[in-house]
């Protein structure tokens, strides 16, 4: 009977934990949201290692830019007040993730925003992302 109560206990503890990654790979994506409504361009880079690479499209024109120029590109958007994201699922294996957020209205474009993260030591970082701007493409 022990055996069965200490498998359960494995089991719940596991389960936290994992919900709890879930959680922390949302909170890793947050700033990057955040960046994305109020125009803050260095907010939207936080989120991202140095290394990252940003590729997509916006109104069929290819897109290819490091963290840096995203993060400029956000800025020369501005605010965005209306938009709004959905998380549409995050997908965890040991400390690699992948996301994906879709967002409503930036700057008038519906976006589906594909995201790879990486955990180095306690924190997780957008490592790359591709995107859609659902228009013209």
């Amino acid at each position: 009977m022990e055996t069965q109560t200490n498998e359960t206990d494995s089991f719940a503890e596991h389960e936290t934990k994992s919900f709890s990654e879930y959680q922390e790979v949302a909170k890793a994506l947050q700033p990057y949201i955040d960046g994305a409504k109020s125009g803050d361009g260095k907010l939207s880079r936080s989120a991202f290692y140095d290394h990252a690479h940003i590729v997509g499209s916006i109104g069929g024109q290819f897109e290819n830019n490091t963290a840096d120029e995203f993060g400029e590109a956000v800025s020369s958007l501005g605010e965005s007040p209306n938009i709004k994201h959905h998380i549409a699922w995050i997908d965890i294996s040991g400390p690699a993730a992948a996301a994906k957020v879709e967002f409503l209205d930036w700057k008038g474009f519906r976006f589906t925003d594909f995201f790879v993260l990486y955990k180095k030591g306690d924190q997780w970082k957008i490592s790359g992302k591709t995107y859609d701007s659902h228009a013209q493409n």
